[in-house]
């Protein structure tokens, strides 16, 4: 059924030309569970850190891996030590490690070279970079979008995007005129208005949008992200934090939708009146990198409702939940939107960035939306590759089929030990669960990490889970096993 990394029919040909190295790799298995041979970390992790330490500042290393060795849903490390990876890079590999497809994409010349002849895509893009657009990105465009823009990563999809929503404000507000007046040019060059107009994009507490500087203006989930770095005076407004399980308190966390929603509003209008137009609002569908927190359906209907009732567009942030963990494509679908939002940004586990937006939103003057790469075609032929995988495999099903034993299994050691976990919550295998407390949900993150679970910590109290679109029942098995003999040893 799913791709267990080895040879099949189909792929023995393009391996002949990978050399003994490659080819042992593609006939590698996962590992039957986690091992553990050193301490964690081990002596080569610890001496590698000291010699990155004096390089540069390395204290967010946890591992140095092993990609060599690294399989499936299993990471290496150069100690040897093997682990079931529930985190994945931050959410992003889409198909676990040293998958065969993904092996053999660069076998082919054409695609060799499109890898090593890296473009400036906005001035001299690939005869087949069109079919690249229509026949790989287009088909999974959140319903509406029919307009894209590939960048290299989240920050710069979000910040661009930003540029992408104000441009069309401003041009709203021309009255649709393309024209410029010598004041507008000459007042941008000095940063002033009206050619640098003083236009706002709205974000969420405990939101997450990246760290270039616009990007991280709206970023409000931890003050290491922000401190020394000036930032623009932009509005922020109460996310949802609800209580659990949901079940038993629909009517309170109704109310929470409903005030947070009413406050939304209020600054938006507060900020107009200054002079401060919100041009936009930005939102995660689930908060990542703040605390994996979630808000209903009924409140993005609500919002969307807002940003059309004041003239603002609405940007989702799939930078973390694009392309299949939450159990749909893009996780604002679990909404039933009226109609599709005006942005949406992605990266991760899609490979490249960029952003689908709705026609209105297209600058209508070249190099407005431009850097010198705009993406990568390398990464468009491995993401071709992962979304063949997803559909071929139906790994959208299987991340639902996983989703349900693991968060029925993470709702049962609740139970079992709710002096230490709690709050269980998420879609698909997009999932987290509280510590009690900042100690014990370090101390519990660490101690999967001793006993061969990769995860990793948000929020001030969130352990989350972003396994790979192949993690199967059997693996979250293993993850709820090895959660449950970590909290018993507590």
């Amino acid at each position: 059924m799913l791709i267990q990394f080895v040879l099949t029919k189909k792929s023995i040909l393009p391996l002949i030309s990978m050399g003994s190295r490659a080819l042992s790799m593609a006939k590698a298995q996962e590992p039957l569970k986690p091992s553990i041979k050193t301490a964690v970390p081990g002596p080569k992790t610890k001496q590698l850190q000291q010699e990155l330490e004096a390089l540069q500042q390395a204290g967010a290393v946890q591992l140095f891996a092993d990609y060599d060795k690294s399989i499936g849903n299993y990471f290496v490390d150069v100690d040897g030590n093997e682990f079931l990876d529930a985190f994945t890079q931050i959410s992003s590999v889409p198909l676990g490690y040293n998958h065969p497809e993904l092996l053999s994409a660069f076998d082919n010349q054409h695609n060799l070279k499109a890898l090593i002849n890296r473009p400036a895509l906005g001035v001299f893009p690939s005869g087949d970079w069109p079919d690249k657009l229509k026949y790989v990105l287009m088909p999974h465009a959140p319903r509406g979008l029919n307009n894209i823009s590939t960048m290299m990563c989240g920050s710069c999809s979000n910040e661009n995007a930003y540029k992408a929503v104000m441009i069309w404000f401003r041009t709203k507000q021309r009255g649709g005129s393309l024209d410029f007046t010598p004041e507008e040019l000459n007042s941008c060059m000095v940063n002033q208005p009206p050619g640098s107009p003083d236009l706002t994009i709205l974000s969420f507490e405990g939101g997450f949008h990246g760290r270039t500087f616009g990007a991280l203006t709206t970023t409000r989930s931890k003050p290491i992200h922000k401190l020394d770095c000036p930032a623009f005076d932009w509005p922020v407004a109460p996310f949802p934090r609800y209580k659990y399980p949901l079940s038993e308190f629909q009517s309170e966390n109704q109310i929470e939708d409903y005030k947070c929603l009413e406050q939304v509003e209020d600054i938006v209008q507060q900020y107009n009146l200054k002079g401060k137009s919100v041009a936009g609002v930005i939102v995660e569908p689930i908060q990542s990198e703040g605390g994996d927190y979630e808000a209903s359906p009924e409140f993005f209907q609500l919002l969307q409702g807002i940003c059309k009732k004041w003239g603002m567009a609405l940007i989702i942030d799939e930078v973390q939940t694009g392309c299949g963990p939450t159990g749909k494509m893009w996780c604002h679908e679990h909404f039933d939107l009226p109609s599709p939002p005006d942005v949406v940004t992605f990266s991760k586990k899609m490979l490249t960035g960029g952003f689908y937006y709705h026609c209105e939103l297209r600058a209508p003057q070249p190099y407005r939306i431009f850097n010198t790469w705009m993406g990568d075609p390398g990464k468009l032929i491995l993401l071709e590759r992962v979304l063949e995988v997803i559909q071929k495999e139906n790994l959208i099903g299987l991340v639902n089929e996983t989703g349900k034993v693991l968060k029925c299994g993470l709702h049962q050691l609740e139970r079992e030990h709710s002096a230490l976990i709690n709050s269980v919550r998420g879609r698909g295998t997009f999932l987290a669960y509280n510590g009690c407390n900042v100690e014990v949900r370090d101390k519990i993150n660490n101690n999967l990490k001793k006993n061969g679970v990769l995860g990793g910590v948000c929020g001030e109290l969130a352990i989350r889970l972003r396994p790979s679109l192949i993690f199967q029942p059997k693996h979250a098995e293993i993850y709820l096993d090895t959660l449950r003999k970590t909290l018993k040893e507590m």
